[in-house]
């Protein structure tokens, strides 16, 4: 049988984790530095594809642990920077290209 302590422990927890759903400090901290590496290889290397972006943050910055696919950089920038970074599609490939927005 539980103490009347830990039961008021475990219903904090679980109250905790409806109110937070899903954005902790080290998400919110993860998404922001995702944003922040973004800027920075873009606006170093303007015209690039998803896939260059995903290659510079796995292999340069050692993101390996976040999952980055061409895919999510694709649907993240969009949805996260779409008043910083701007696209055109290329022609040839029809990938696109992003730059930092005007």
């Amino acid at each position: 049988m539980e103490s009347p302590l830990n039961q008021l422990y475990t219903i904090k927890a679980n109250v905790l984790l409806i109110i937070m759903r899903g954005k902790g400090s080290q998400k919110e901290a993860r998404l922001e530095r995702l944003k922040e590496e973004i800027i920075d290889y873009i606006a170093v290397v303007p015209d690039c594809s998803a896939a260059d972006i995903v290659h510079h943050l796995s292999n340069e910055r050692r993101m390996r642990n976040h999952g980055l696919t061409t895919r999510k950089v694709g649907l993240f920038i969009p949805r996260y920077l779409s008043d910083l970074v701007g696209f055109r599609l290329d022609n040839t490939t029809g990938k696109r290209l992003y730059r930092l927005a005007a």
